[in-house]
């Protein structure tokens, strides 16, 4: 697919498959927003144990998947033992990342006496455990970052690409930028990502200068690299919003757009995605000098050593959502009030505390996040704006 070019251009040939494997784990499933149902949530009595299930895909045949899962428990079990005041019964069931699974497990939960669903981690499996659970007026908080599942009884923990978008495009208008050029891939990836760079721009008052799509390959990056460098042209763009990340095509445009002549100096580059991994793409000439958004440095530092001090490896990277989880319902029901895992409580717009910062859900079922802005100097990555330590603050 990608071995023929360059050594920098092989990052995209190496981590294509892996990229669409993992956007597929996090967004399979497109749903009806809302088909989770009302969601008000269930009473607890505080000063007990509060019975959580955590749904992750234990017993899943890919080997990814399995350790995911091992790394999202460990995530939830240390969350568990940081909590003062609260005791928490954590029940794991596996999902063998499957819906069918997923959906019966969090019914053997639930008839096990669980309060609330954490997890599970596909998208499809998030939506049919809310839809079964429903009814039974139990909320579910997923590991999914699809936005198109969210509402009802189901809420999303990852980051989503509104949040990001958002906070991009408004750094951007703030440093006066006005006229913003999307490239996206004509999958789902791009599609949700190019519609959430829209809305961020009507948001902070910005112009969308055009959208280029390509076909997420070798030879549609490759075709759509003159196409983007004459519609920034044409349209006097000032910002170009990539929604590609680094085991996707970004290395690829990160090669070929400067050597077309669309250089960081030309046009400000922006990204839906983290630039900074992995280590090597800080050296892509197209990145220097390009904004992206990162998570408070110094708290998912604190939770990675943590992580690596009391397990022995690396935590993936989405396993502090695990950890978010628990701290958000350890939060609440420190609060002492039977209401504390309904729809209110967990919507409150204070927010929590996670692995990477400040976070609150939102009652569409999606969230927001606090977020830093950070660029690329020299091989290095520099944050240009801080995480806002909590709502209220700049940067929300």
């Amino acid at each position: 697919m990608f071995a023929v070019l360059s050594d920098a251009r092989k990052v995209l040939s190496r981590l294509f498959i892996f990229m669409s494997m993992m956007w597929h784990a996090a967004c399979d499933g497109v749903a009806v927003p809302g088909a989770g149902g009302t969601g008000s949530g269930q009473q607890i009595d505080p000063s007990t144990p509060i019975p959580v299930a955590l749904l992750v895909p234990h017993g899943s045949a890919n080997s990814g998947e399995a350790a995911l899962a091992r790394d999202l428990e460990s995530a939830a079990r240390l969350a568990v033992s940081d909590l003062d005041g609260v005791r928490i019964d954590l029940r794991v069931y596996g999902t063998a990342g499957q819906a069918a699974k997923a959906q019966q497990a969090a019914l053997n939960a639930v008839s096990d006496g669980a309060r609330i669903i954490l997890g599970p981690l596909h998208a499809e499996s998030a939506n049919a455990v809310a839809v079964a659970m429903a009814p039974r007026d139990v909320n579910v908080l997923a590991f999914s970052n699809n936005a198109t599942i969210a509402g009802g009884n189901l809420f999303v923990l990852g980051n989503t690409f509104d949040n990001t978008a958002d906070r991009i495009l408004g750094y951007a208008r703030r440093n006066g930028k006005s006229n913003v050029l999307i490239v996206s891939s004509d999958n789902l990836a791009g599609q949700i990502g190019q519609e959430a760079i829209s809305r961020a721009a009507a948001a902070n008052g910005m112009t969308v200068a055009g959208r280029v799509g390509y076909n997420f390959s070798q030879e549609g990056v490759v075709a759509a690299v003159p196409r983007v460098t004459s519609t920034a042209r044409q349209t006097n763009a000032d910002t170009l919003m990539l929604t590609s990340n680094t085991a996707g095509a970004l290395p690829l445009f990160a090669q070929m757009l400067p050597e077309n002549g669309l250089t960081p100096e030309a046009i400000q580059w922006a990204g839906l995605t983290r630039w900074d991994q992995p280590p090597q793409t800080l050296a892509l000439p197209g990145l220097q000098g390009g904004w992206f958004t990162l998570p408070d440095t110094n708290r998912a530092t604190r939770f990675r050593n943590r992580f690596k001090e009391t397990y022995g490896n690396d935590p993936h990277a989405i396993a502090g959502l695990a950890y978010d989880g628990i701290a958000a319902i350890g939060a609440l029901a420190r609060s002492g009030r039977s209401d504390a895992l309904t729809r209110g409580s967990l919507t409150q717009t204070a927010g929590f505390q996670g692995t990477g910062g400040a976070f609150r859900l939102l009652p569409d079922g999606t969230n927001q996040r606090a977020l830093a802005i950070a660029t690329i100097r020299d091989q290095q990555v520099v944050v240009l704006d801080p995480a806002p330590r909590s709502f209220g603050s700049g940067g929300f």
